[in-house]
Formats: C-alpha cells, sequence, structure tokens
C-alpha cells in the first residue's frame, strides 16, 4: 500500500518534469527554426542523390546527412538569434521567438548552438570526408559573422548571404561524391540564384518591420521602389537559364529542364506584375512561387537522372 501511495506522489512530478522537458524541446526547435531549416535538409538530401549513381543511393548516409544539415542550420539560426535577440524584440514577425520572450536564455542558446554545430560538422567530417565538413563549417561561419552583422549595414548583406544559402546541394552532391566539380556547382548556381528573388520578396513584404530593427535588405535604397522591383525581375530573369543549366551539360534530361523553364516563368510572371505595379500582392505570390520553385524542381532534376 504504502509503495502504491508513494508512486502515486511521484507521477505529478514526473509529469511536470516531462511537461518542461517537452515544452523546453519546443523552444530549441522554435530556436532551430525547423520548418526552415528542413528545406534545407531536403535540398542538401537531394544534393547527395543527384551525386550517388544510379542504385546507390544509401538510406543511412541520407540520414547522417540530413542530421548533420539540421544540426548545422540550426545552430546557424541559433547563433543569429543571440545576435539579434535586441532587433528581433523590435519586430512584429520575431517579437514571439524564444530569446525574445526570455524562454530561453542567451547562454543557454549559445551553448545549444556550439554544441549543435560541432556535433553537425563532426558527422560531416567523419561520414563523408573532410571537404564535406569544411563546407558544413564555412557555411555556418559565413551566416553567422558575415551574413548577420551585416545585415544593419549594407543591402550586400543579401549577396553575402546567397553564399551559405546555397551550399546546402552542393555539400549533398561533395558528401555523395567526397569531391568537387561541374554537377555540384551547377546545383550551387540554381539556388545562389533562386534567393535573391525568393529573399527580395520576403523583404518587400516586411521592408517596415525590418526597418523598425535597423535592417535594408531590398536592393535599393528608395526601399518598395521601382528600381527594387526591376532588380527583383533581373535576378528573377537569371534564373531561368541557370535553372537549365544541368540539363545543357547533361546532368539531367529535358524533362528537368522543362519543369524549371515553366516554374522559372511563373516566377518571372509575377516579378513583372511587381514591378508594373509595386503592389504587396505580387510579391507575396512571387514569394509562395519561389517556395515551390526550389524543391519541386531539385526533385525533377533527381527524378530524371534515376
Amino acid at each position: 500500500m504504502f509503495g502504491t501511495f508513494a508512486a502515486d506522489l511521484e507521477r505529478p512530478q514526473a509529469y511536470a518534469a516531462r511537461t518542461r522537458t517537452g515544452a523546453k524541446l519546443k523552444e530549441v526547435a522554435a530556436l532551430f527554426k525547423l520548418r526552415l531549416t528542413s528545406l534545407v535538409v531536403v535540398s542538401a538530401v537531394l544534393g547527395y542523390w543527384m551525386g550517388v549513381p544510379a542504385g546507390g543511393f544509401q538510406a543511412g548516409e541520407a540520414l547522417l546527412l540530413a542530421l548533420a544539415g539540421l544540426l548545422v542550420t540550426g545552430a546557424s539560426n541559433a547563433l543569429n538569434q543571440v545576435i539579434e535577440v535586441e532587433a528581433d524584440g523590435r519586430m512584429a514577425r520575431t517579437s514571439g521567438r524564444p530569446l525574445v520572450r526570455e524562454a530561453l536564455g542567451v547562454t543557454e542558446a549559445t551553448v545549444i548552438a556550439l554544441v549543435a554545430g560541432t556535433a553537425g560538422t563532426l558527422v560531416l567530417w567523419l561520414t563523408f570526408g573532410r571537404l564535406a565538413g569544411i563546407l558544413g563549417l564555412m557555411s555556418l561561419f559565413m551566416y553567422v559573422a558575415l551574413y548577420t552583422p551585416m545585415k544593419k549595414l549594407s543591402p550586400w548583406a543579401v549577396f553575402v548571404g546567397a553564399f551559405p544559402g546555397a551550399f546546402a546541394p552542393m555539400l549533398g552532391y561533395v558528401a555523395a561524391t567526397g569531391h568537387f566539380g561541374l554537377g555540384p556547382g551547377l546545383l550551387f548556381a540554381m539556388q545562389f540564384m533562386w534567393q535573391f528573388p525568393h529573399f527580395w520578396s520576403i523583404a518587400w513584404l516586411l521592408h517596415e518591420d525590418y526597418q523598425l530593427a535597423g535592417y535594408h535588405l531590398l536592393p535599393s535604397r528608395g526601399g518598395k521602389d521601382r528600381y527594387s522591383a526591376f532588380l527583383i525581375l533581373l535576378y528573377t530573369l537569371f534564373l531561368i537559364p541557370v535553372g537549365i543549366l544541368p540539363w545543357v551539360f547533361g546532368l539531367t534530361g529535358p524533362w528537368a529542364a522543362g519543369v524549371a523553364l515553366v516554374l522559372g516563368l511563373w516566377m518571372l510572371l509575377h516579378a513583372v506584375r511587381l514591378m508594373g505595379g509595386l503592389d504587396k500582392r505580387d510579391a507575396r505570390r512571387l514569394m509562395f512561387a519561389s517556395f515551390l520553385y526550389l524543391p519541386v524542381v531539385q526533385l525533377a532534376y533527381v527524378l530524371d537522372k534515376l
């Protein structure tokens, strides 16, 4: 009887501990920005799939790559929030982040990020080789040490941030082959060029919010003006030929090139409309079109290669 009574006393404590642990894990997931991170992980895995020979896809390696990508990208996002916690508190869209709400402490978040980044880099290095590990470390360094502080200094931050933002498919390809070459370079080029219309459409929607934090991320100093819209249109136009280069160089077939062409033209349509009317609705449509473009085109590359 006494044993049962003691067990009953422990249950609420155990439940409370599990609840606290679950709540803490949710905050870490928010710190790592898991939804955004998942897009990066998918891109890396598809790049890996592009690099392996036909029938050579290894699920275990792909899972390790996904884990490493999650840890490195999550660490980048976490350290970004550590550095920008004050600015995040000024913006409506970031006011609910864990560090702003003090659901996690800055020191706690820093330790979690450093452990995750180190673990992710080691997984890449030990599993896929030195080059993959170096690429993962470079991605983390460039995002945190270059892109993040530069956001308050110049719109060129978007150009700098596009480099680590485009590493994922290249890293995946290198993880599969162990070396750099034309294939990973073409995957990098497509994702690099994609980021400009993608990010600038987001910056158009959030321009006023970004200004509250002292960020100026649209390409024109005039903000949401005709010149910014023109550059968004220009870089969307650049994306179309870059998206079909894997077919030009024999990495994929014509079906994938057709998918890239159609989705690129769809993005271009919204970019043209944005330049014509400078309307927020067209920026939102361009943003959603860009969200669709990247995974669908990369998946088309893989399927057309099989």
